[in-house]
């Protein structure tokens, strides 16, 4: 099993993480290798004075201390292009009332299924002379059940209400987020 890495705490592993290069894009900078880069910041080498000299602009630029928690999201300068954000807007409209539908016919379902659940046990006592009808609201029963203790289709209802709740507080932002861009 493979060990897990440390982070370096090495000095070029700081600036590399401060200004979020990757090894080469360093490695360039400094004009050395990318090899040499994670040679160093594994600890199997060290700064050489060409490099030092070459990467302490960039080290003096690093806060004195890193910050305890990641820096907070900071949003792009300027308005927004507002063609992207319509488009999605019109799609969680779009998937929302789809979503809705579908809760809806389930629902249904589930509603009917629990008006059959409360007649049933009057009607089978009044239809045990006639055996058809008796057997035809057992088979009622039967399906009344299993469609009141499906956990599949539960599982489908909470996942599709889930969805529609997600779809419908992203449209709600992006709403908010148009009108501001509009404004």
């Amino acid at each position: 099993m493979p060990r897990k890495s440390t982070p370096s705490t090495a000095l070029i592993a700081q600036v590399r993480k401060y200004f979020s290069l990757d090894q080469q894009a360093l490695a360039d900078y400094l004009s050395i290798s990318r090899p040499y880069v994670a040679d160093i910041e594994a600890g199997r080498r060290t700064l050489t004075g060409r490099v030092l000299l070459r990467l302490n602009p960039l080290a003096a630029l690093l806060p004195a201390e890193a910050p305890a928690r990641p820096a907070p999201e900071e949003a792009p300068p300027g308005a927004p292009a507002l063609g992207p954000l319509e488009a999605r807007l019109d799609m969680c409209r779009h998937q929302a009332g789809k979503l809705r539908r579908e809760l809806q016919r389930l629902s249904a379902a589930y509603a009917q299924a629990r008006h059959w659940q409360v007649v049933l046990p009057s009607l089978l006592a009044t239809a045990e002379a006639d055996a058809p009808a008796h057997q035809w609201l057992l088979a009622r029963q039967h399906q009344t059940h299993a469609t009141l203790h499906d956990a599949d289709t539960a599982a489908r209802y909470h996942l599709l209400r889930l969805r529609l709740q997600a779809l419908e507080t992203e449209a709600a932002t992006l709403a908010v987020l148009l009108a501001g861009a509009a404004g």
